[in-house]
């Protein structure tokens, strides 16, 4: 089993910056790619980020690309995610998810953290 847990969300005005973590613990060989996936009140769950953590592949979704940026700390089990430039629409909660295949597909990751709410205010 993979135990994620998130931390870094809150309230921040539009403009803003975040920085989301993600610790990863347990049987972190399951983790060779973490994502970012974010789910606003009454949407689907929605794919924001990922990343290949022994190496430096990333990919984003269309609507953070030039504003977020994914990156793994030092030991791989650490994932991170730098939000600028927030916005209203950017208001969900985030999770963050570990899985083996670098994919944008929710159901391809095994595992997911509680999450963490990011609420931008305009």
């Amino acid at each position: 089993q993979v135990q994620l847990i998130e931390s870094g969300g809150g309230l921040v005005q539009a403009g803003g910056s975040l920085r989301l973590s993600c610790a990863a613990s347990g049987r972190t060989v399951s983790t060779s790619v973490m994502a970012w996936f974010r789910q606003a009140p009454g949407k689907d769950r929605e794919f924001v980020a990922r990343i290949i953590t022994s190496g430096s592949g990333t990919y984003y979704t269309d609507s953070v690309k030039g504003r977020f940026t994914i990156s793994r700390g030092t030991a791989k089990n650490t994932v991170y995610l730098q939000m600028n430039s927030l916005k209203p629409d950017d208001t969900a909660v985030y999770h963050c998810a570990a899985g083996t295949f670098f994919t944008s597909a929710p159901s391809a990751y095994n595992f997911w953290g509680q999450g963490t709410q990011v609420t931008v205010s305009s």
